[in-house]
């Protein structure tokens, strides 16, 4: 199907964590908006450590709705959705009127919710260490990597930029996998056979899949 992503990975462990790693964000991400920026490295560091504790709260264990609700409240503070969201339709962005542009921005956090708020349950006490960080004025990038149970490690880095008094994340890479470029590839790929009416058509449709999502 045009537009459904295909992605190879090596086990279906490391296609479950990279499910997990980019959800698990969702609810780390809780440094209030507005609050000090701080180095980079140290925002992502204090945010794993809120998704650990999280995922492991027998509460939200066994409460799905509330665990969602809650993860809701903090991506949007953490993520910027907006930012992605142009990048990832690319030159397309700038021919779109200002309500085509907003209604991207809708349907594009919702395939990015859809795709990861479901796939907590992929965590599996993975450990994760963050090996440093890059700064370039406005921009960074941190770099994690994860340790899963059967001694493999995926390399899992944040890029950010600074908005205000805080860092926002705009794309995450998996395993040299863009976040951001896969969809652009997804996106160019439906309006150069089709257009740009129909992109807006399987996004609502949720015939889009993000990489690393856990697949049956």
């Amino acid at each position: 199907m045009v537009g459904r992503l295909s992605v190879t990975t090596k086990t279906s462990a490391r296609l479950r964590w990279m499910s997990a790693a980019v959800a698990g964000l969702w609810l780390g991400l809780l440094v209030p908006t507005g609050a000090s920026a701080g180095a980079p490295s140290e925002q992502i560091q204090g945010a794993i450590e809120k998704v650990v504790a999280t995922l492991k709260d027998p509460a939200l264990k066994s409460n799905r709705k509330e665990r969602l609700d809650q993860l809701r409240q903090v991506i949007y503070p953490k993520f910027d959705f907006a930012e992605m969201a142009k990048r990832s339709l690319g030159s397309h962005w700038q021919k779109r009127s200002a309500d085509e542009q907003r209604e991207f921005v809708k349907l594009f956090t919702e395939l990015i919710e859809n795709a990861y708020l479901e796939n907590l349950e992929a965590y599996e006490g993975e450990k994760v260490a963050i090996m440093g960080e890059k700064l370039d004025k406005e921009f960074a990038e941190v770099n994690s990597k994860v340790a899963t149970k059967k001694g493999e490690e995926i390399a899992i880095n944040y890029k950010l930029h600074q908005a205000g008094s805080d860092w926002k994340i705009y794309d995450v890479v998996i395993e040299n996998i863009s976040l951001v470029n896969n969809y652009r590839s997804q996106f160019n790929r439906v309006i150069a056979q089709s257009s740009f009416e129909d992109l807006f058509r399987r996004m609502k449709d949720k015939q889009f899949e993000a990489a690393g999502k856990k697949r049956t």
